[in-house]
């Protein structure tokens, strides 16, 4: 098999290998994973994200998505990449600092393994219902829960998925008991919902807040600090009886952590000047999202703070995968 042909392919190989980073990224070789499947909050920004990077300075920037496990597959892939600042990750807290905690046939440890390139947003979640469901406050929904414990059913985008740990937030201070359905990726649980095959979800305002405003869902709460102008008749989970409920996704870029400091700080330069743009403002402002930006370390601390804040609810929720 050590044909020309091959010798050729493998030659052209190591020469883009050898490649400076500016080079390889102009040669198409950027990518930023994502560890959900297309639609979700997760893939959206990222794509916002991409698309602003797509033929700058680092060249074409393309979008793979790599559902499964709770962002893991995407995230062990980011870890095993070439740390050269072709292969980058759109991830949120559930692959870094959630999923890890769950998953215990993996060798994945975000605070070991990745580095932070730049945050790339905030978005809170809004619990959202089909428009038939006869609970029509979130005080309605916790009665007709403790009425009718383990009936009604919620979606994810997976075990450890972020809006999945909310409801598990909600079910400890509000002392109900909801079943989990989880999907792989956000999107498919909302089109369940949508289609009236389960009964709610959490998600990114960036995510349902169209469905909402069309009318082919109801928002109950939002957690939010305060109500949102996207959605200013949605009251915050406080608002609606259920305090201490104030839990935001957050967008961060990474690479693999051997990456090169200086490679590092040109992307992270890039990405701020993105979210700087007046049209990306002006889109996560319509979604609820807010901008971050800020250096790479801002990134590391986030992780390492998140790790201790939801292994408590790991810990008090006995959150565990399914065995089968």
């Amino acid at each position: 098999m050590n044909s020309p042909r091959r010798r050729a392919f493998l030659g052209g190989a190591a020469a883009l290998a050898a490649l400076p980073f500016s080079a390889r990224a102009q040669a198409g070789q950027t990518r930023i994973l994502v560890g959900s499947s297309p639609g979700g909050g997760q893939d959206m920004v990222a794509r916002m994200i991409a698309e602003k990077l797509n033929g700058g300075p680092i060249g074409a920037v393309l979008v793979e998505n790599k559902p499964g496990a709770s962002g893991m597959i995407a995230a062990d892939l980011l870890a095993k990449a070439p740390a050269d600042g072709t292969t980058l990750m759109s991830a949120t807290q559930t692959a870094y600092t959630v999923a890890p905690q769950l998953y215990k046939n993996i060798d994945f440890d975000a605070q070991r393994d990745v580095t932070g390139v730049a945050m790339l947003g905030f978005n809170p979640f809004v619990l959202v219902v089909h428009p038939s469901f006869e609970a029509r406050t979130l005080r309605e929904l916790i009665d007709l829960a403790r009425a009718r414990p383990s009936t009604l059913n919620y979606g994810s985008g997976g075990v450890g998925s972020a809006p999945h740990m909310v409801v598990e937030l909600l079910q400890l201070n509000a002392g109900i008991k909801l079943v989990h359905v989880p999907y792989r990726g956000e999107a498919p649980a909302v089109a369940d919902v949508l289609a009236g095959q389960i009964a709610l979800t959490f998600n990114n305002v960036a995510v349902v807040a169209g469905h909402v405003k069309s009318g082919a869902l109801r928002a109950l709460a939002v957690t939010s600090p305060k109500r949102l102008e996207v959605l200013p008749d949605v009251p915050t989970m406080a608002e609606a009886g259920v305090p201490d409920i104030e839990v935001e996704t957050w967008f961060a870029l990474t690479a693999p952590k051997a990456t090169p400091r200086d490679v590092v700080r040109r992307l992270n330069a890039e990405v701020v000047k993105a979210l700087a743009m007046p049209d990306l403002a002006k889109r996560y402002d319509e979604l609820a999202i807010r901008p971050a930006g800020g250096s790479p370390d801002i990134v590391d601390a986030m992780i390492k703070s998140e790790v201790a804040r939801w292994s408590e609810v790991i810990r008090r929720a006995d959150i565990k995968l399914p065995t089968h």
